[in-house]
């Protein structure tokens, strides 16, 4: 939590180091010209929108200047405060903002996975503590993706403390949420329309079929992965609380051997100090396993982090699903629009309409209506043609960068995942070498007897 003068120990280098993040690599823009930190959380109280008063905390951000880093200056940092929810509605307006990014989630608002001896009230110093640890995380991840780092409502974020939330709604992005309808498309749903598009745009060949056909297949199978990865991550997390959970039992159990041989050690004389010996290195077995599991849970905190990423992977894939589906609308309508004009330029009716019936019982409509819904008709199919070719930019660069940072986003995974594994499997190894150990010191004790 401490500042430093080298840049190689810096708080965020070391916290990049520790998940994963590297705050040298290309793009980072905002972690090059500034340190980010999370420095503590405060509890305070205060009064809501109805009136009502509450509890709640508060995490101090402090940002200092690279510039003044690498030349040594060992100035105080500019420091401000945010709630939880500050971070929640920056995190929105990133999401809807850069729907090509997979942006990186918060920490869990209340604890889920616990084991019982773990609170799960949100006010507890303990979890205060990590969700701090896990907010500098968010903001590390943020300030180092080539995209995120250079937006100025980030920038306002970390240096502005009072007018931010101003700044965010007046950017609009909450009326393309309310514009943007969940959806969940099939793949079956709507192939005869991008058939129809292909013909329509594309004739000299089905390649266009071909191509937006492999496009959807591959952000299906990738939102498929999200909820297996999503599944199997909160398998493991259940698995770790349960193995937690009879750990704490084990370890603790063991402070019964402790006390039956310090008791037993005051009516022997010659095997006294060795009883006596030996209860002391399984009493202090037995209380080494809370320092073990709060360790464990930081481990448990990187898994979670990637149980929340799963559904920034899928929103993703969902924001492709909605380009191709509004594509595809207006695609359908144009055709419908074509097919319109040549009916009431020919006079030849090729579907069933209302308005082919009411002609054939009432006569064909005068020659001025006809032009009148022609001219309208054109100015329709030149508007429609204009909306198609807008959507398919929209799409086409949805895919291309969205495709982009989804790579960027599995080799940080496979990267992270890997690391987190690993020092949990060291972590294990040592448990168990402390549980030889101590019992090795208790069997020296018994040869001494």
């Amino acid at each position: 939590r401490r500042w430093s003068s080298d840049p190689d120990v810096s708080v965020v280098g070391l916290y990049c180091r520790w998940w994963g993040s590297d705050p040298n690599v290309s793009g980072c823009s905002l972690l090059r010209r500034m340190e980010i930190c999370v420095a503590e959380a405060e509890k305070r109280s205060g009064r809501n929108t109805v009136n009502m008063q509450e509890i709640f905390t508060v995490y101090l951000i402090e940002t200092r200047s690279m510039e003044a880093v690498s030349e040594g200056h060992n100035s105080a940092p500019d420091s401000l405060w945010r709630r939880y929810s500050e971070f929640e509605l920056l995190r929105s307006y990133l999401i809807v903002t850069y729907p090509h990014v997979v942006v990186a989630p918060l920490p869990e608002k209340r604890a889920e996975f616990v084991w019982h001896k773990l609170s799960a009230d949100n006010m507890d110093p303990d979890f205060v503590e990590r969700r701090r640890v896990g907010l500098e995380n968010f903001l590390v991840r943020v300030a180092s993706h080539s995209v995120l780092s250079n937006d100025k409502i980030l920038y306002h974020f970390l240096t502005e403390e009072h007018g931010w939330r101003e700044v965010v709604y007046e950017t609009g992005f909450q009326a393309k949420v309310m514009n943007s309808p969940e959806l969940v498309i099939q793949d079956s749903c709507c192939v005869s329309l991008v058939v129809q598009h292909a013909l329509l745009h594309f004739p000299s060949g089905p390649w266009y079929y071909v191509t937006a056909y492999v496009i959807r297949r591959r952000f299906m199978d990738m939102k498929h992965y999200s909820d297996e990865l999503q599944s199997h991550t909160s398998q493991l997390l259940r698995a770790r609380a349960r193995v937690a959970d009879r750990l704490y039992g084990v370890f603790k159990v063991h402070g019964n051997y402790g006390r039956v041989f310090s008791e037993w050690s005051a009516i022997e004389k010659e095997m006294g100090d060795g009883l006596q010996s030996a209860g002391h290195h399984m009493d202090a077995y037995a209380a080494s396993i809370d320092d073990i599991l709060e360790e464990e849970e930081h481990y448990a905190d990187q898994l979670k982090e990637y149980l929340s990423y799963a559904e920034a992977l899928r929103a993703v894939c969902r924001k492709h699903e909605l380009t191709q589906f509004e594509l595809e609308m207006a695609s359908q309508d144009l055709i419908s629009k074509k097919q319109q004009r040549e009916e009431l330029a020919t006079g030849i009716v090729r579907t069933f309409s209302f308005k082919g019936m009411t002609n054939k019982l009432f006569g064909q409509e005068a020659p001025e209506q006809r032009e009148a819904r022609l001219k309208l008709l054109e100015e329709l199919i030149a508007e429609g043609e204009d909306t198609v070719k807008e959507k398919t930019v929209e799409c086409q660069e949805h895919v291309e960068r969205a495709w982009v940072d989804m790579q960027r986003f599995e080799e940080q995974k496979d990267k992270d995942l890997r690391e987190a594994l690993i020092n949990y499997a060291v972590m294990q190894i040592s448990m168990c070498k402390k549980g030889i150990q101590v019992w090795s010191n208790a069997k020296e004790c018994f040869i001494k007897m």
